[in-house]
Formats: structure tokens, C-alpha cells, sequence
């Protein structure tokens, strides 16, 4: 799934060349988009803001309409010189914003919306994200206060994946965020002290910023996806197995993280 720092690095691309502007062309491949009336819904308005939160993607229009967007496990977003191949076959594009001989493309969705402005703010799902992790500012208080609203037998590993809590944390960096600090991310909640808890913010927000300038080719790669191969801090074989309710895979070293 797509972390913060992609969907950060995504808006940064298409505000270069849709925001304060006016698309010139709005297109709808994808059969289940093709009645919605977007193209005609967004006719003639400027794209007031590009803004993410967590793993959401904001296009903000003028009259207080905002594409909503979360890609989930397979959706992405590109953005081509016109008559540039696209990375996705165009039949898997859901939108196409055309502007200045550049091609704003959301390929496979699957979370795709128009909503009025209000809508996003009282959504039940973005009403509730917690701090974005990459925010401009970041509220500790608010980070701590709903990390110990959480059940306190739950693992912090799953934990950090709780967008309610912290969003725009995905599996690599719950991973190498824990490895970092050296957080065992099977220890409960009850067992983790504010201050390696902020600790893992601290280091995820770094990096994450990092990834996001350099295109997320500057991701850290210790321990994600390397199950069975040595640490390289203390050379204990890294682990992998499934956490939480959605079995989602965790990285650790149970020589080093504690």
C-alpha cells in the first residue's frame, strides 16, 4: 500500500502543474467514472489546493469541490509530459486532468470521489485520521493522547497503523521506524514509554521528509522484506509473520529490538 510519503511526493508533482490553474481538459476513462459527470462537474474551475493527509489525496476546486482520493493497494498516480507513455495501460486510468502539455493521471482507484468541501470535513473516516506524520506541524500531545485512547495490550507495531492515531504510517515504515529506535513491534502499548513512542514519530517524520524530497528512493531498507537474512546491527536473523486483524506482515530483529 502506498505510504505518506508517496501520496506527499504525488501532491508535490501535481500542484507543479494543476494548482492556481485551470485544467484544460478533464477526461474519465474508466466505465465506472464514465456517467458521474466529473469533466462537466469541474468545467472552468481552478484547482484551488493540492493538499495530502496521511495516505489521502486532496484535489481542491473552486465552489468548494475537492477530488478525494486514497489508492489503497493498487491505485497510483502519475503525472507525464503529454504524449509520454504512461507507466499504466490507459485503460486503468479513472482521471485524466490535461494542463500546460502535462497529463495528471489516477490509474486504478479504487477510492475515487467528488465531494463538496463540508463533506470532507465531517466524512467518518477523515474526520477521524489522526496528526498527519508529515504534517508542517506535528501535536505530540495529540499523538500521545490517542495512542493511550488505544487498547494498551495492543502490539505498537499495529498500533502505528492505526490512522486514527498517527496517518500516512504504512508497513515499511512501522517496520523501520521500530528497528530504528530499536522497539520490539510486538510490545504492548502498555509497555512503551512516551518517549520511544515519540521517538518513532521523530524518526518516521525525518525520514519519511527525506523520501518525499527524493522521490521515496530514499526509503531505509534494514529490516523490511529482508526475513531470514542477518541484521545489520547485530547480525540475529530478521523475522517476519503476520499482525494484527489484517495479518499485515511485520520486519524485526529479536536480537536487537526490544
Amino acid at each position: 500500500m502506498p505510504e505518506g510519503d508517496t501520496i506527499h511526493h504525488a501532491a508535490n508533482r501535481i500542484r507543479a502543474v494543476l494548482e492556481g490553474q485551470v485544467p484544460q481538459e478533464i477526461l474519465t476513462p474508466q466505465p465506472r467514472h464514465s456517467m458521474d459527470g466529473w469533466p462537466q462537474a469541474l468545467a472552468g474551475k481552478a484547482v484551488r489546493a493540492v493538499e495530502a493527509h496521511g495516505k489521502h489525496l486532496f484535489l481542491r476546486f473552486e465552489q468548494d469541490i475537492t477530488l478525494h482520493s486514497h489508492l489503497r493497494m493498487t491505485g497510483s498516480w502519475g503525472v507525464y509530459r503529454e504524449g509520454q507513455r504512461w507507466r499504466r495501460a490507459p485503460r486503468r486510468a479513472w482521471i485524466v486532468l490535461r494542463h500546460g502539455g502535462w497529463e495528471v493521471v489516477e490509474f486504478d482507484g479504487p477510492v475515487l470521489e467528488l465531494l463538496s468541501d463540508n463533506r470532507t470535513r465531517t466524512h467518518p473516516q477523515l474526520a477521524a485520521l489522526g496528526e498527519d506524520v508529515l504534517g508542517e506541524s506535528f501535536d505530540e500531545r495529540l499523538f500521545l493522547r490517542r495512542l493511550r485512547s488505544d487498547d494498551q495490550t495492543r502490539a505498537i507495531g499495529d498500533a502505528l497503523l492505526n490512522q486514527r492515531t498517527l496517518a500516512g504510517i504504512g508497513n515499511l515504515w512501522k517496520a523501520e521506524s521500530c528497528f530504528a529506535v530499536g522497539v520490539d513491534p510486538w510490545r504492548p502499548l502498555a509497555e512503551v514509554a512516551d518517549e520511544d513512542a515519540l521517538a518513532l514519530v521523530a524518526f518516521a517524520r525525518e525520514h519519511m521528509r527525506a523520501s518525499v524530497d527524493g522521490g521515496y528512493k530514499q526509503r531505509p531498507r534494514e529490516v523490511y522484506g529482508r526475513a531470514g537474512r542477518p541484521c545489520p546491527r547485530c547480525g540475529t536473523l530478521i523475522r517476519s509473520r503476520g499482525q494484527g486483524e489484517n495479518n499485515r506482515s511485520t520486519f524485526w530483529c529479536p536480537g536487537c529490538q526490544r
